[in-house]
């Protein structure tokens, strides 16, 4: 997935994705608290993927701050945040590509580093964002994550185990948490699926938009396989600090 696909999916999704993200506001909640034994004040903070906004307000009900900046693909999403935090600096733009001028003490973000390519050099770049013992907190997801659609379609992002992305950030950091979350959500019938994933600006994994025959072939295959519809969400939990 580039970003101009990724940015096209949640800008149509920005007014549902608060209300239909059940799992992703679980994620926030486990990350915010973790953070929260660590310290419960950091100076500088950095949301990447702030989206609509869901994070932020878990951050705001939770932890004392000085000067937050938050970053999104989606313009749009300025103004949701500045509702939040009115003296926010929003940084439109690829969470990759940004360069904020001031250090970092807590670089945070939620159910979005699944989206990022060469997490070796994710890495890197945030760890030169971060002071001294700086925190970067994220939440992801895992293979067995939509397992359902990969089962059916084949369609998958290329998912890391928990494993594998500690593996990954404890050449630079030191790890503070490293968990596993899932959960399994329960649907009426497969387009009402199909519909929570297009709330949640998952509107299809392939470049390509699905037709109308595409939309009915699955789901007359997803009765046929499973007795139920449900859709299983597998995440992570990461805590990391810079190391000297």
């Amino acid at each position: 997935m580039n970003p101009k696909s990724i940015k096209k999916q949640f800008e149509k999704s920005l007014g549902t994705y608060n209300k239909h993200a059940v799992f992703q506001r679980v994620m926030a909640e486990k990350i915010v608290s973790e953070v929260f034994k660590i310290r419960k004040e950091y100076n500088n903070i950095l949301e990447l993927g702030c989206g609509a906004g869901l994070l932020t307000n878990e951050i705001v009900n939770n932890i004392n701050f000085k000067q937050y900046y938050a970053n999104d693909l989606v313009e749009k999403s300025e103004k949701l945040i500045k509702n939040i935090i009115p003296t926010c600096q929003f940084i439109c733009g690829d969470a990759r590509k940004i360069r904020p001028t001031q250090k970092m003490d807590l670089i945070i973000s939620n159910a979005m580093f699944q989206w990022l390519e060469n997490l070796e050099k994710v890495s890197e770049i945030y760890r030169t964002m971060l002071n001294p013992n700086g925190i970067l907190a994220f939440s992801s997801f895992t293979p067995d994550n939509y397992k359902e659609i990969r089962e059916l379609t084949g369609l998958s992002l290329g998912y890391k185990t928990l494993g594998e992305t500690r593996k990954i950030f404890e050449k630079n950091y030191k790890i503070l948490c490293a968990k596993e979350i899932e959960s399994v959500l329960n649907f009426s019938n497969p387009l009402e699926l199909l519909a929570h994933m297009k709330n949640t600006g998952v509107n299809s994994l392939a470049e390509s938009s699905w037709t109308f025959r595409d939309v009915k072939n699955f789901c007359d295959r997803y009765k046929e396989k499973y007795s139920d519809v449900r859709l299983t969400y597998a995440g992570m939990i990461m805590i990391c600090q810079r190391l000297k």
